[in-house]
């Protein structure tokens, strides 16, 4: 299944809902200065083992600062067998501004 781009509400309704997975694709600085809670930091360095050790099955969800650079991501996490994939639309800035 290809991604599927979602809104900063839909977003947080699907994590308070439990069993998802929030993946934070910014830089390292990005992440250490403010996150979603529960947000794993995903790196190029750590991409392999997080894909190795993910459950494909769970939804994930993966932010950037925007909403750009997530849906690269996104994408790629679809190619690689995760069943349910979506990038937030408006990033964390816009999560900030709301949350």
């Amino acid at each position: 299944m290809p991604y599927k781009r979602i809104s900063i509400d839909e977003a947080k309704a699907l994590m308070e809902a439990g069993g998802a997975t929030v993946g934070d694709v910014r830089a390292a600085d990005a992440f250490s200065a403010g996150s979603i809670a529960n947000a794993i930091h995903i790196q190029q360095e750590t991409l392999d083992d997080f894909v190795a050790s993910a459950d494909k099955n769970k939804p994930l969800i993966l932010y950037c600062y925007h909403g750009n650079s997530s849906q690269g991501a996104a994408n790629y996490f679809a190619e690689q067998g995760f069943e349910e994939v979506y990038s937030v639309d408006g990033g964390y800035e816009a999560w900030r501004q709301k949350y």
